[in-house]
């Protein structure tokens, strides 16, 4: 029986110009998973919604195997957003103190291990610090209080990619102990190509899709064509398409199927983002 760090069912809150409309996913533990969408789709409500940040109309949430989200399991939830979230006019090396006092398995030597990592001055006010240094010390804070669970909210926006690569890097070694797991929202999928087990889409509130990263990257497809071309394709093997000036693009979702079935076409690799941009701009 599979286990899950996370699970939404139904999860609904109305705003007066939004709706989060009856989210359902998970989180199996010991994986990735990403969360995509333009902006204003619904990720960030989905995780203030996760975290207890605001209270919700439907919908249940749970975590590690069915507990609520409270004051005991948060223990066990490292959350980055993006932007800083600590008083900024302390230095880490006094907020490490706070935090002693805060986390119950608080580890103050992976602590300034990770500081060090990071190349953070651990005497420099927070107010300080760059975009990027502070994103890099909210990571550095929650993977330091023993958590299973990382709640990461545009956690490497604002990185180069030599830092970005790194703190993947240590994402995937967090989750080598199977009780580990990661829920990132993020813009740069290409990260998420790295990283992710699965991808998680939210449009307009809604989830259009939560499946396998392997099986977007690896199967799905844009078959480009004429206007001919498309007249003639099977309209079942069509899960999006978009007229530009002088070609059709279409995503299927069996791209070795699709060259099979259409030789005479051009059928090539769908990233995420062509997925995403093909889901949210195309029509069906």
């Amino acid at each position: 029986m599979e286990k899950y760090a996370l699970e939404l069912n139904g999860v609904t809150k109305q705003y007066s110009d939004f709706k989060l409309d009856n989210i359902s996913f998970t989180v199996p533990q010991g994986s990735i998973v990403g969360l995509i969408g333009e902006n204003g789709a619904g990720k960030s409500t989905t995780i203030k919604a996760i975290l207890g940040l605001i209270v919700t109309e439907q919908g249940k949430i749970s975590v590690f195997n069915g507990k609520d989200v409270n004051a005991e399991t948060k223990e066990h939830i490292g959350v980055v957003f993006d932007g800083s979230n600590y008083p900024d006019n302390l230095t880490p090396k006094k907020l490490g103190k706070v935090f002693q006092n805060i986390y119950a398995e608080w580890n103050n030597k992976k602590y300034f291990e990770l500081l060090n990592k990071f190349e953070l001055p651990i005497n420099k006010k927070l107010k300080e610090f760059s975009k990027g240094m502070n994103m890099k010390y909210s990571i550095a804070v929650a993977l330091s209080h023993n958590s299973k669970l990382l709640i990461l909210d545009e956690a490497t926006s604002g990185l180069d990619p030599i830092i970005r690569d790194d703190i993947l890097e240590m994402f995937l070694d967090f989750i080598q102990d199977e009780e580990h797991s990661i829920l990132v929202s993020s813009h740069i999928t290409s990260d998420l190509e790295k990283i992710a087990d699965y991808i998680v889409f939210i449009h307009e509130g809604k989830v259009l899709f939560s499946r396998p990263k392997d099986e977007l990257t690896e199967q799905y497809g844009i078959i480009k064509c004429n206007a001919k071309q498309f007249d003639e394709l099977n309209k079942n093997d069509i899960i999006r398409y978009k007229k530009q000036d002088y070609e059709w693009q279409v995503l299927v979702a069996n791209r070795q199927k699709a060259k099979k079935e259409y030789p005479h076409t051009l059928v090539v690799p769908a990233s995420i983002d062509d997925i995403m941009l093909l889901y949210v701009k195309g029509e069906c």
